[in-house]
């Protein structure tokens, strides 16, 4: 059997995690159209008969503005090490910037094995991908170079099939049927977080956080408490709403997802916490779980 690690990294809004719960076919990973939704280096598996990948998703590699947006990049960067295959995904929509040649000189310093994948293909005519691919070639000598959809899910086999072809033979890291390394409480608070996004705009997606801080899952029910930290004192009636509005639909809407998900009745209590600052604080980051690095 064939095996291997494959970092997936790219600028926040290319279409990492997209990528990564379309690749493992389940969501390990959430979504939202906000910048740095990422926070934490998720790991997907895929078990084939012949061959397991393991997908490593990374936080959007972007200019930092405190603490924790320097140690999102640093995830991103270590992800780049000791792997057999780096995919940089790339938004086939958007312009060549300075973002995207910043990410190019670490790559080349990393003397990683790069593919470039060249995401949101469905966006373009065929003759400006065609365009785009000539321009990208140009820019580096990348080990291939695969245009995709993520959301589609276009050329994935594809990429798959590619990607096989450069990985050694090796042992089996995890069960066939395992989609994630991550403990179940993970997934539980992203998705809060998820739907916190999705709620609030951009009025608070960077300064939240969330703690579980307590789960029994029983075998009808799963039972959840959530604390919801933010970081300054005006954040916190936004997330509960008028008359608890808006934390009764942050409740709500991750209890749907949760349910179709473990296919069981889920109480989920949420409360609200201000913590000043936290994001420029390392011990509130190592609390939270942002600073560990291995």
């Amino acid at each position: 059997m064939k095996s291997g690690f494959i970092a997936i990294i790219g600028r926040p809004n290319a279409g990492k995690s997209t990528l990564l719960n379309a690749l493992v076919e389940q969501k390990i990973a959430i979504v939202t159209p906000t910048a740095q939704t990422t926070r934490n280096n998720i790991q997907g598996i895929r078990t084939e008969e012949d061959c397991q990948f393991i997908f490593i998703d990374t936080p959007g590699i972007h200019k930092p503005k405190h603490q924790l947006g320097s140690n999102l990049n640093r995830y991103a960067y270590n992800a780049m090490q000791d792997v057999d295959v780096v995919y940089w995904i790339v938004d086939a929509s958007e312009q060549y910037g300075n973002g995207d040649a910043y990410v190019l000189e670490k790559l080349k310093a990393s003397h990683a094995k790069v593919f470039l994948i060249v995401n949101k293909i469905d966006l373009l005519e065929k003759n400006e991908l065609m365009e785009c691919l000539i321009e990208w070639e140009k820019r580096y000598q990348f080990i291939e170079i695969i245009p995709i959809s993520a959301l589609k899910q276009h050329n994935l086999k594809t990429l798959l099939a590619v990607t096989k072809n450069h990985l050694e033979e090796g042992v089996q890291y995890f069960p066939a049927n395992m989609k994630s390394d991550h403990p179940q409480s993970f997934m539980f608070k992203e998705l809060i977080r998820e739907k916190i996004i999705f709620q609030t705009k951009e009025e608070i997606p960077h300064s939240v956080a969330v703690i579980i801080e307590k789960f029994v899952d029983k075998k009808e029910v799963l039972v959840i408490d959530a604390l919801i930290i933010v970081e300054r004192k005006s954040q916190k009636p936004i997330i509960i709403g008028k008359n608890g509005s808006m934390i009764k639909t942050i409740g709500i809407n991750t209890r749907k997802d949760l349910e179709l998900m473990f296919g069981k009745n889920v109480y989920l209590n949420l409360f609200v916490r201000v913590e000043e600052n936290w994001r420029n604080k390392e011990n509130k980051l190592k609390d939270l779980g942002y600073n560990e690095f291995e």
